[in-house]
């Protein structure tokens, strides 16, 4: 996003004036800085709560002293509020200067100037070209991306701050309850919005605040990816390859697709990356001696993909497949559907949900399912607990113990050496700030607007302790995102994909396969519909094999085109 150029606002209720002094900023500053007037106070005002909503930064403010709805003074006094870095200027008659000299100190005045200014070039510029260059060297980086405010224990907001960081939207959190930003902006609305804001159970918040100034009270995630362009709807007839999911499976399959020039589609409900991309870190990926981040690696691979060219369809959940060959159509849930000639199903899977009394009522309010990251600044200084033996629940550990001062990782069995990488538990058992708590479940949670403590059960004697705590991240089992497949697909017993050689041979009942030879290696039981990564029957859970199912799929997807 290019930095908007910034603002010198002239302010003088005659239009001749108004126009004179205008014209005169334009000829010397015009190149490098924008140059707006307003006739009146009151409409300066304006302009200047709307620059302040878009965070464009305002370097001067010149007024007039005689205006009829409040003077000079007294505009830049509530100017100042808005824009207290900006250069004030007073344009004043000779009758106005002692006025001019009592708002010195009043409104930290920075020069006035007489009426006329002409010559500009000996009353005018040598004056503004001065407080110009101290304004510049006084300049800081200003955030101009999507601002959230919202107060640090919202539902929704923790949904939506998770759907922005991973969509890799950059974005400014205000906590409404302690930053005096949040605070002067909501201030800045109209009354009935102010008031919204600021009732105890909010119906405004989240408010985004869009770089152009656009506002969007507790905005669905659906308008917000509209609003910002994340979200497309394919417009192709028939895709060649269509892929749900954008995990690393489907992410890899989308490279390979599209660039070995498929029309390709990836339809995702939430975010690239799937459960990898909540992981804090992956250290044992192939090429990245150092480790990188699930988010890391998901925007590498969506830049990539974006790059040869495959559409990505987010924000837009899949509702059901339906099968007319050599066609398959996948209906979204806003009802409309999409056809391709081959699909990848790599819908992943998620975490399941924490069975103890009260997780439902707290869930985003203290109970969250993995995206450690997002949560950060919630545990900043507080005892958590981690629930889960398996790699992203190590993950999860070690990245929340830079922030918080206790983390718990609670497991039923007697350790993590069966579920946990060897290299992960090393960090654990090193980290002085985190405990293992074995043989132990968290039977219950409580909290009034948030999570407050923890009940602990002892699995082997039934002993139950409460511990107080500000954040429990579930990080256990995973349950398949299959539900849309119908009776459509085969799956096993617990709701997985079957592919290739656990379907049966060609011709044979089993998987219900109905083509003339054998299913391919991660063929389902629909020829021309695969399945990668997590969502597979006998899948390794690992993000390279994810990966490697993915691209593999593809080669795949290329034999039954030919067949077509």
């Amino acid at each position: 996003m290019t930095d908007p150029k910034p603002v010198l606002l002239a302010v003088d209720d005659e239009p001749e004036v108004s126009r004179a002094i205008v014209r005169d900023l334009r000829a010397r500053y015009g190149e490098h800085w924008r140059i707006l007037r307003a006739e009146s106070a009151l409409t300066a005002m304006e302009t200047l709560v709307d620059l302040r909503f878009r965070r464009e930064p305002v370097a001067l403010l010149l007024s007039d002293q005689r205006m009829p709805e409040m003077t000079g003074v007294e505009f830049l006094e509530q100017a100042a509020k808005l824009f207290p870095d900006a250069k004030r200027v007073l344009l004043t008659a000779y009758a106005d200067t002692d006025a001019a000299i009592r708002a010195i100190n009043r409104v930290r005045l920075d020069q006035y100037l007489m009426k006329p200014w002409q010559p500009p070039e000996q009353t005018l510029y040598p004056v503004l070209d001065d407080l110009l260059d101290d304004w510049k060297a006084g300049q800081r980086t200003v955030f101009r991306g999507v601002q959230v405010i919202d107060h640090r224990w919202s539902a929704h907001g923790h949904d939506l701050r998770e759907f922005l960081a991973r969509n890799h939207v950059p974005y400014r959190w205000l906590d409404i309850e302690r930053d005096a930003e949040a605070r002067t902006l909501v201030d800045l609305l109209p009354a009935t919005e102010r008031d919204a804001c600021l009732a105890v159970r909010s119906t405004a918040l989240p408010l985004v605040l869009l770089p152009d100034g656009t506002r969007m009270p507790r905005p669905s995630l659906t308008d917000v990816a509209t609003r910002l362009g994340l979200s497309r709807q394919g417009d192709a007839p028939i895709w060649d390859l269509l892929i749900v999911g954008a995990g690393p499976a489907g992410l890899a399959a989308a490279v390979y697709g599209a660039s070995e020039g498929l029309r390709t589609a990836l339809v995702e409900k939430e975010a690239p990356g799937g459960q990898a991309g909540t992981s804090s870190r992956i250290e044992n990926y192939l090429g990245f001696p150092s480790g990188l981040s699930g988010a890391d690696l998901s925007r590498r691979a969506v830049t990539q993909a974006k790059r040869f060219g495959a559409e990505m369809i987010v924000t837009r959940e899949v509702r059901a497949l339906r099968v007319a060959q050599p066609y398959k159509f996948v209906q979204l849930s806003d009802g409309t559907e999409l056809a391709c000639r081959a699909l990848v199903v790599a819908s992943g899977v998620q975490y399941r949900t924490l069975d103890a009394d009260g997780a439902q009522r707290l869930s985003g309010t203290g109970v969250f399912y993995g995206a450690a990251t997002t949560e950060a600044g919630v545990c900043t200084g507080q005892d958590v607990f981690i629930v889960g033996g398996g790699n992203s629940a190590g993950q999860g550990a070690v990245f929340l113990s830079t922030v918080a001062r206790k983390v718990t990782i609670v497991v039923r069995g007697e350790g993590l050496a069966a579920t946990m990488s060897r290299y992960l538990i090393d960090r654990i058992e090193a980290t002085a700030s985190i405990e293992l708590l074995p043989f132990h479940r968290i039977v219950r949670v409580d909290g009034d607007e948030h999570l407050e403590s923890v009940t602990l059960e002892d699995v082997r004697d039934g002993r139950c302790s409460t511990r107080p705590g500000a954040a429990v991240f579930v990080f256990i089992g995973a349950e398949p995102h299959t539900d849309w497949l119908g009776d459509a697909v085969a799956r096993d017993a617990r709701g997985f994909a079957l592919t290739g050689r656990d379907l049966g041979a060609a011709g044979t009942p089993a998987g219900g396969w109905t083509a003339a030879r054998d299913p391919f290696l991660l063929e389902t039981s629909v020829p021309g519909v695969f399945a990668a990564g997590d969502v597979r029957a006998g899948s390794m859970k690992r993000v390279a094999a994810a990966v490697g199912e993915g691209s593999m799929a593809v080669s795949f997807v290329h034999q039954v085109l030919a067949e077509l």
